[in-house]
């Protein structure tokens, strides 16, 4: 992408940020605000494979009851098909792919993960960030995964019509070119289904931001055929 283009796209998102709060569009982008997410170990942790969830407030559990985000979800259903795996869930709101590049060496250190999830990418584009770093980022933290000996899933994101066509084209398409790239399983719209549907502001806080308790299951469903496959 040329510079100026970029530039451009930047500018743009911005701009449309300021006005993108509507009832389907406004919800799918991570906030700004918010703590890490606590890290789930089951006791049998020694003996299983971890995966490692990296993500921003929609992984975060940002405004729900603790135990009621997609990630804890996602521990139950590895434990109802007794699934030897742990999950740790690195997420920070807010986060951006700058700053999960920033975090994961250290992470993979850690936690040797078999699998790492990565859902970033939401926040890059609230702030106008330029799409070439957010797509350099993901590939770089792809990379780093693979090379500690860890499967990558990538959940793709999406911003609303009003970004316009030709950013919110480049911007999905970040992550399937990365994807590409690195041979590895994506997730085309992580928020399939709770977005992109005419009812979506009844599964959204009062934010009108941030997935409420009843989407996290929709969300869990949208990840878990891909990494399902990437579980021992």
């Amino acid at each position: 992408m040329m510079k100026s283009v970029v530039s451009d796209f930047s500018k743009l998102a911005l701009k449309a940020r300021a006005s993108w709060l509507n009832p389907c569009g406004a919800v799918l982008i991570a906030a700004v605000l918010g703590a890490p997410a606590l890290a789930q170990t089951p006791a049998n942790a020694a003996s299983a494979s971890t995966i490692l969830v990296v993500g921003d407030s929609l992984s975060a559990e940002y405004g729900l009851k603790r135990g009621t985000g997609w990630v804890p979800l996602l521990e139950k259903q590895l434990a109802s098909q007794k699934k030897n795996a742990r999950v740790i869930n690195a997420s920070i709101s807010g986060d951006t792919t700058s700053g999960g590049r920033s975090r994961l060496p250290a992470l993979l250190a850690q936690h040797k993960p078999a699998t790492v999830v990565i859902e970033l990418g939401g926040n890059d584009a609230l702030r106008g960030l330029p799409l070439d770093m957010t797509e350099k980022n993901l590939l770089a933290m792809t990379q780093a995964a693979k090379q500690a000996g860890a499967r990558v899933l990538l959940l793709g994101m999406q911003v609303p019509p009003n970004y316009g066509g030709a950013y919110g084209a480049t911007f999905s398409g970040i992550f399937s070119k990365v994807a590409k790239a690195e041979k590895v399983p994506l997730v085309p719209f992580f928020l399939k289904g709770v977005a992109d549907v005419n009812d979506g502001a009844a599964q959204f806080q009062a934010d009108r931001i941030h997935p409420n308790e009843q989407a996290q299951p929709k969300m869990l469903a949208n990840v878990w055929p891909e990494l399902k496959k990437l579980i021992p």
